[in-house]
C-alpha cells in the first residue's frame, strides 16, 4: 500500500524535479507548435505558391527530435512511459516495488549514458563544422538540446530508484497531492 509523501528534503527535491520536468514539457510543446504552425505556412505556400519553406523537412526532424527529448523527463515523472507487467502481475507488492527500483536505476543507467554520448556528440559535431544540407545549420545546435531532456531523465529516474517516490498520473490530473511512496 501507498504511505504518503514525505515531509522535508524530499518534498523540495519533489517539486524541482516536478517543476523542472513542467517546464521542459511545456517548450517542447511549443516547439511541436511552432513545428506545426511552419509545416503548415510551407503546406500552404506550395500549394498557393509552388514556394514551400526551404529546409522545412531539416526544421521538422529537428524539432520532433527537441520535442521528444523535451518530454521525456515528465513521461518518467509521472510514471507515462511504457510497462511490460504481465511478469509481475502475481508478483507480492514487495517484489513488483523491488523491480520497480530496479527498472528505475537501470533507466536513470540509460538516460545518463545517452546524455554524455549526446555530449559527445555535440562536442564532435562543433569540432567538425558539420552542417545540415539545405539551410546550414550546425548540426550540433539540433543535438544541443537533447542534453537538458536526458540528464533531467536521467536525475529523475535515479531519485525513483533511490526514494522509491513516484508519481500517479490520475490523482494529477484531479489536481490532489500525487506523490506516493511504494514500500
Amino acid at each position: 500500500p501507498a504511505s504518503p509523501r514525505p515531509r522535508g528534503r524530499s518534498s523540495v527535491i519533489d517539486r524541482w524535479l516536478h517543476r523542472a520536468s513542467s517546464v521542459l514539457a511545456l517548450l517542447g510543446g511549443l516547439v511541436l507548435l511552432a513545428a506545426a504552425a511552419m509545416t503548415g505556412v510551407s503546406i500552404a505556400g506550395r500549394w498557393l505558391q509552388d514556394a514551400p519553406i526551404t529546409g522545412d523537412i531539416e526544421l521538422m526532424q529537428i524539432a520532433c527530435v527537441t520535442a521528444v527529448a523535451l518530454f521525456l523527463p515528465w513521461c518518467q515523472w509521472r510514471a507515462e512511459h511504457v510497462r511490460v507487467d504481465f511478469f509481475t502481475q502475481g508478483a507480492g507488492p514487495r517484489v513488483r516495488t523491488a523491480l520497480d527500483r530496479v527498472g528505475h536505476l537501470l533507466l536513470a543507467l540509460v538516460m545518463a549514458l545517452l546524455a554524455w554520448r549526446a555530449a559527445e556528440g555535440v562536442l564532435d559535431l562543433r569540432a567538425s563544422g558539420e552542417s545540415t544540407m539545405l539551410l546550414a545549420i550546425p548540426s550540433w545546435l539540433a543535438y544541443l538540446p537533447l542534453l537538458p531532456g536526458l540528464a533531467l531523465s536521467a536525475l529523475i529516474a535515479l531519485y525513483a530508484a533511490w526514494t522509491g517516490v513516484v508519481q500517479d498520473a490520475a490523482l494529477a490530473d484531479a489536481g490532489l497531492d500525487t506523490t506516493v511512496r511504494r514500500d
